[in-house]
């Protein structure tokens, strides 16, 4: 068996949904987290809670093979949670599976994480010099011993201790059999929305899943905001001293789903098409045609067509239903990666000089095979478009990116990379056409990804990627 590689993108990062107040928590958990299932494609677990004791099932794969009826059947009561993930490099085995159970001298607890604390390492060095045992590889397993180290006497109050000491990245939803918890990092790296079901509370990563289950988007869980949720309520509290908001662009970019909004309400696909009317602008190119690269470059393609003239037509297709693994034929077939995913009319392309629109470009590979089957196809001319800066540098708050060395426009200009990936002509969007796109209203996004500019200071053993920690994305 081979495995089927990311098509030369970032990997995913995870999604976290959960419920508090609802008979059918587990179900509506389930159906959230499909949802948000193109977050993450490793592995998915729900925990639930009966008000006396949590109820856990973790499996790898996709959530609609993970769940059925009478597993879920068995995650009893009003209160859930749930996490669906994409691992980085390291161990994808259950046991780095999310949400993480455990108990400790205040009952039991479940945790869910969406993001990369920068300073784990260091931390689970310092718990492991007192004993701490660690039963996984997860970032995210540094905040379960830091509370349950915590000399704090009320749960809040250790969570504010233990979220008080880590770096980075974290969206958090905590399930104790009583309540819920959703908290959030002081720079609000990663999304996270609160909304409501009838008389139920449900916190999702992206607004889609609300719309999934008819629930009504309520407002973001602000940055540095701790949300606790139980039968009297919400509390809210912001114990943390207050940060830069630099949210993550690349969140409008690739990762979230088009009818989602995120950051405060920012609609993901009028944003899309706002940064293929810029890539036009700045990169326009007489042609006959433009394509997609489907599935996540299409609103940007649909913006770049409008704002130049050029025909939209569909030129690649998407084969839907390829698993993360496929058996290759023994005889070698050229390019098999690429075209079990994707394959070209040639009666769209044939004759034609075509602009191809991506929103990103990582590596190289797979562009470069998709150009050439293009080309087979008979296109006379092949223009790439990226509706997004070249990426120069790694994330290390909750994104899979290759290291630096891998980013081919880290080391090589515009026209070697056209070179290598054989097109005609190579656009990227600039960091000024970006930021023109998501109409930021003064937000300072993290760029780091295309500027090298990290809002957090890094420590050495996070730069250094053969020393970090699998994050508990």
């Amino acid at each position: 068996m081979k495995m089927l590689t990311h098509m030369d993108k970032p990997g995913e990062e995870c999604g976290i949904f959960g419920v508090y107040g609802h008979p059918e928590a587990s179900n509506i958990t389930y159906l959230g987290l499909y949802a948000l299932q193109h977050r993450g494609q490793e592995s998915c677990g729900i925990v639930s809670s009966d008000m006396n004791h949590l109820h856990a099932h973790k499996s790898m794969g996709l959530v609609a093979d993970a769940f059925s009826e009478d597993v879920l059947k068995d995650l009893r009561g009003p209160s859930a949670i749930g996490h669906v993930r994409y691992s980085t490099t390291g161990d994808t085995s259950v046991n780095n599976a999310q949400p993480f159970v455990v108990e400790y001298s205040m009952g039991e607890i479940a945790i869910a994480h969406n993001g990369n604390l920068v300073n784990a390492g260091i931390l689970r060095d310092e718990l492991e010099a007192y004993g701490s045992i660690f039963q996984s590889g997860m970032d995210t397993e540094t905040i379960i011993h830091l509370m349950a180290t915590s000399r704090e006497g009320s749960l809040i109050n250790r969570l504010t201790y233990a979220l008080g000491r880590v770096r980075g990245a974290y969206s958090l939803l905590l399930l104790t059999e009583k309540g819920m918890i959703a908290a959030r990092d002081p720079n609000g790296f990663r999304p996270l929305a609160l909304g409501r079901l009838k008389d139920a509370w449900i916190v999702a990563s992206e607004t889609c899943a609300f719309d999934l289950i008819e629930a009504e988007y309520i407002r973001d869980i602000e940055p540095g905001e701790l949300l606790f949720i139980d039968n009297n309520g919400l509390e809210s509290r912001k114990p943390f001293e207050e940060a830069p908001y630099t949210p993550c662009i690349f969140e409008f970019i690739y990762f979230a789903r088009p009818d989602s909004k995120i950051f405060d309400g920012a609609n993901v696909y009028t944003i899309r098409k706002n940064l293929g009317r810029e890539l036009a602008r700045e990169c326009h190119v007489d042609a006959d045609v433009v394509i997609a690269v489907p599935d996540s470059g299409v609103p940007a393609a649909v913006g770049y067509a409008e704002q130049s003239g050029i025909q939209l037509q569909v030129g690649l297709i998407r084969n839907h239903y390829v698993g993360r693994t496929f058996i290759e034929p023994k005889e070698t077939i050229r390019h098999f990666g690429v075209k079990i995913k994707l394959n070209a009319i040639s009666d769209v392309i044939k004759g034609k000089k075509v602009v191809v629109v991506d929103d990103s470009l990582v590596r190289g590979t797979t562009s470069r095979k998709i150009i050439k089957m293009i080309r087979n196809a008979g296109a006379s001319e092949v223009h790439m478009r990226i509706s997004s800066p070249p990426t120069i540098c790694s994330c290390f708050y909750g994104i899979d990116t290759p290291t630096k060395k891998e980013l081919i426009a880290s080391s090589h200009t515009v026209d070697e990379i056209s070179r290598f990936i054989t097109s005609d002509s190579l656009g990227y969007l600039s960091v000024d056409g970006l930021y023109r796109a998501v109409e930021s209203a003064g937000v300072d996004f993290c760029d780091a990804c295309f500027t090298g500019v990290y809002p957090l200071e890094l420590p050495e053993n996070v730069i250094q990627p053969q020393l970090r920690l699998f994050s508990g994305l």
